[in-house]
């Protein structure tokens, strides 16, 4: 029984020191260029004037904080059980940090106890769709369809109605509480 645990121990051991090796390896591979699916985007909200497509990066950096820039732009992960959008419960909607486009209802929002806000059902023509072959397999990753900002990726594991989970990174999220 110990020998088994060691394997099982040592096993895992290696594997989480080799993961790093495997994302270097990744990004000397190259990004693969994004195919987004997903509706036209909307444009009827204040900002909707804006070329979101020709915003430069020193742009972008002058209108995110450094995380939400890494989050949005650069396809990063904030850490679990930072932001306090994962335990806000108001009636609202949840906004595109970058951009403010509406992406989801609060009514669709709740707890799958991951450490990041979870939804099971975005707002209609809100995101856009791509693969995400980062780690040793692939994800579904999803964006903003209008400023293309990084949200998060969406998994089978979420409840009834769409089995569905959109695990959001809170940074990349704004919450605006309905009117009273």
């Amino acid at each position: 029984m110990t020998n088994q645990f060691s394997n099982s121990f040592l096993s895992r051991r290696i594997f989480l020191i080799g993961l790093p090796s495997f994302g270097i390896l990744r990004a000397c591979a190259g990004a693969e260029e994004p195919n987004y699916t997903a509706a036209t985007p909307p444009q009827n909200t204040e900002e909707s004037n804006v070329d979101w497509a020709s915003l430069t990066d020193a742009e972008w950096k002058a209108r995110l904080t450094p995380m939400q820039y890494y989050v949005l732009r650069e396809e990063g992960t904030e850490r679990a059980g930072t932001s306090p959008l994962d335990k806000e419960y108001r009636e609202g909607t949840f906004h595109c940090a970058g951009c403010d486009l509406p992406l989801f209802s609060s009514e669709t929002k709740y707890d799958s106890r991951t450490g990041w806000p979870s939804f099971w059902k975005p707002l209609d023509d809100a995101l856009g769709t791509k693969s995400d072959r980062k780690l040793w397999y692939t994800r579904t990753e999803y964006h903003c369809i209008r400023c293309k900002g990084h949200q998060g990726h969406v998994f089978e594991d979420g409840p009834r109605p769409t089995g569905l989970r959109y695990c959001n990174n809170g940074v990349a999220l704004t919450f605006r509480p309905n009117s009273a």
